[in-house]
């Protein structure tokens, strides 16, 4: 690994950039009134972050005025892994945070939302709007007879009414749940029906691609199978009415009805996410109202330095978690920006032309975004409108060292480029972000302020300069409070703290450098072991993927009965590539040259597509399955996977080697 002399960053914020921060002006107020250093920049507050964890939050508390309608007891009880308790005794809605900025009479015409789709049609909703609609459907749903703990439920997409629902289940005390109206009723029902539902929110259908796609026999299905609902709610995105039973939208939200916010404890649910589950029944991960209040002011208004001035658009669906981190720009008074639709319709520039046209100034997408725009060869910073972006960040897998070079080059070189790791089971980031840091190509700029971010070896010994598993030494507030129906704790426990008890194990490669930076390389559950050498898969795409006849990859590690190992990289070519020797030997001289010797694939492995969760990622581990025996049902959850056919080829490919 490349040690700070070695290089030079590729963007560096200049010094109004970093006095201006957000994060520059609370470590001065915590140096001044909670012993923070004064001194040192971002490396000695986040270690002082860590050293003084309670501190550190009482602080976070305080810089972003957290009203606790009863006050704390202490800032952590328990500070064991899992179990650990935050703001005891405290008492607090995030409905009431995220809807501050609407009592501000400057600020009650200004815009809480912007609702673009596949039209480029901008609608906004003010803030003084989106307070009256969540007062309004937070009174029916109290009429509905929701209380606090009751869970509520959104088939929808990316648009305001799906903000509207959410803000009024958990000012009610309700816990939110939501799927993307391009899930099947399978996929839906492995989730909603862990957590039994008493209300579904749902649409009529969903625009996608310059199509409709109509979703009533869904709905029909969803009402048939979730035998806990009392009512649905029909959203008629598409026009049509109301099936039988269902209650109208517009008359939910009709009344001007000031919000009631139910206070509740620190700890009570906010809402439940879920694991992509391709190898069982998804994970329901609980977090609380509480501790996603804290930990997304941290992160949103010091790490992403979001303010009321700013404009938040990050491309997501409400199936993913990201959905929720943007809807959460609302707690720093930020603009959120809603997309519903494709993100390459009706070509790939899309994206960039929503930022242009709703001034954005942080626009979050994937990395497998960036990437393809490199590959289609747009010119952003050429073709729109960018001087608003200040940040482009992305998440969902590791942006490759081109893709840092490609937003330098092609979007502007004054840009921050901030790339993001975290996960569902804590809806926030581990590292990332850090707006008085620089960037350097491949790298993460720091670990997160609060988290206690390791790389260890299996001995749970700490490595730098190291490919090492990712833990987490201390507790964070937004870690899960618990899974739903996992009465004993034992699945929560199983899933994170069986190898290092007591710490987090997240299930990723990383390395920290020595400048305090972080380079991820994938998951280790699915890690590349040969002669005793690890490395991530995201190392192999992000060489294999430079070469323009390949689409996208698979890479598989298989230890085989007789004790050898079969290395096979499954390969999606583009449109007119041909798999033949000079292409198979182009690829493992790319992986010999830039990464090792030892990690050139044994077979190069033409295959019609690669397989993803619903939410984008490349399933690694049931295709590794499938490859050993295992039976396709027992292999992978056919509700998790975007095209199940796809798998059908590994299954045979298994049969052949049988």
């Amino acid at each position: 690994m490349t040690s700070a002399a070695d290089e030079a960053p590729l963007w560096q914020p200049g010094p109004d950039r970093i006095a201006a921060a957000a994060v520059t002006r609370f470590q001065s107020w915590a140096a001044e009134h909670h012993g923070a250093p004064a001194e040192g920049g971002y490396a000695s507050l986040h270690r002082w972050s860590v050293d003084e964890l309670a501190t550190f939050w009482k602080a976070v508390a305080e810089w972003f005025d957290v009203r606790f309608s009863t006050p704390y007891e202490e800032v952590i009880g328990d500070r064991s892994m899992p179990g650990a308790t935050w703001f005891t005794g405290a008492t607090l809605n995030y409905a009431e945070h995220a809807l501050r900025a609407s009592e501000d009479p400057l600020r009650a015409d200004a815009p809480a939302l912007i609702h673009v789709d596949e039209t480029h049609t901008q609608v906004p909703t003010s803030w003084s709007e989106l307070r009256r609609q969540v007062g309004s459907l937070a009174a029916e749903l109290r009429a509905l007879g929701v209380t606090p703990g009751d869970r509520v439920s959104g088939y929808l997409p990316n648009i305001p009414q799906a903000v509207v629902a959410f803000l009024a289940t958990a000012a009610v005390g309700g816990v939110w749940t939501s799927c993307a109206p391009d899930f099947g009723a399978r996929s839906v029902l492995d989730r909603f029906q862990q957590v039994e539902p008493v209300v579904l929110f749902t649409v009529d259908g969903y625009r996608y691609g310059g199509k409709e796609h109509h979703r009533a026999d869904t709905v029909a299905e969803l009402r048939r199978e979730l035998p806990t609902l009392r009512a649905v709610v029909h959203i008629p995105l598409l026009g049509t009415e109301a099936p039988e039973g269902a209650l109208d939208w517009a008359s939910l939200v009709a009344a001007d009805t000031e919000p009631v916010f139910e206070q509740v404890a620190f700890d009570h649910p906010l809402w439940v996410l879920y694991s992509s589950g391709t190898t069982g029944l998804p994970k329901a991960i609980v977090q609380s109202q509480g501790g996603i209040v804290v930990e997304h002011l941290k992160q949103l208004g010091l790490h992403c330095d979001l303010g009321p001035e700013d404009r938040f658009f990050w491309y997501t669906s409400t199936g993913w978690m990201m959905w929720n981190f943007l809807v959460s720009g609302l707690l720093t008074g930020a603009t959120v920006v809603l997309y519903d639709g494709s993100p390459g319709y009706p070509d790939v520039s899309a994206q960039w032309g929503v930022a242009e046209q709703t001034g954005a100034t942080l626009y979050g997408t994937s990395a497998a975004y960036v990437m393809a725009c490199r590959k289609a060869g747009i010119h952003p910073g050429r073709d729109f409108d960018l001087s608003r972006v200040q940040c482009v960040a992305t998440t969902g897998s590791p942006l490759p060292p081109d893709g840092f070079r490609w937003l330098h080059d092609e979007v502007a070189d004054d840009l921050w480029i901030a790339s993001v790791s975290g996960g569902t089971d804590v809806c926030t980031c581990f590292a990332g972000a850090v707006p008085t840091l620089p960037v350097h190509i491949g790298e993460l700029q720091a670990a997160s302020l609060g988290v206690d971010l390791h790389s260890w070896d299996p001995a749970g010994e700490p490595l730098t300069g190291e490919v090492g598993e990712l833990v987490v030494t201390q507790p964070m507030p937004s870690m899960p409070v618990r899974f739903w129906n996992d009465p004993d704790g034992s699945r929560y426990h199983d899933s994170y703290f069986d190898v290092y008890p007591g710490v987090w194990r997240h299930g990723d490669w990383i390395t920290l450098t020595d400048r305090g930076s972080v380079v991820i390389h994938g998951r280790s559950d699915s890690t590349l072991n040969r002669q005793g050498v690890r490395m991530g898969s995201a190392d192999i795409y992000e060489a294999v993927e430079r070469l323009p006849q390949i689409r996208e990859s698979l890479v598989i590690g298989l230890e085989e009965p007789n004790g050898g190992y079969w290395m096979p990289l499954f390969v999606h070519l583009a449109e007119g590539a041909t798999l033949d020797d000079a292409l198979r030997d182009s690829i493992k001289r790319t992986i010999r040259e830039n990464l090792s010797p030892r990690h050139v694939p044994d077979e190069v492995i033409e295959v019609p597509g690669i397989p993803h969760t619903l939410t984008g990622k490349r399933i690694e581990v049931p295709v590794k399955r499938l490859l050993q025996g295992t039976a396709l049902e027992k292999a992978v959850n056919p509700g998790s996977i975007d095209n199940l056919e796809l798998l059908h080829f590994y299954e045979k490919l298994a049969r052949e080697r049988r």
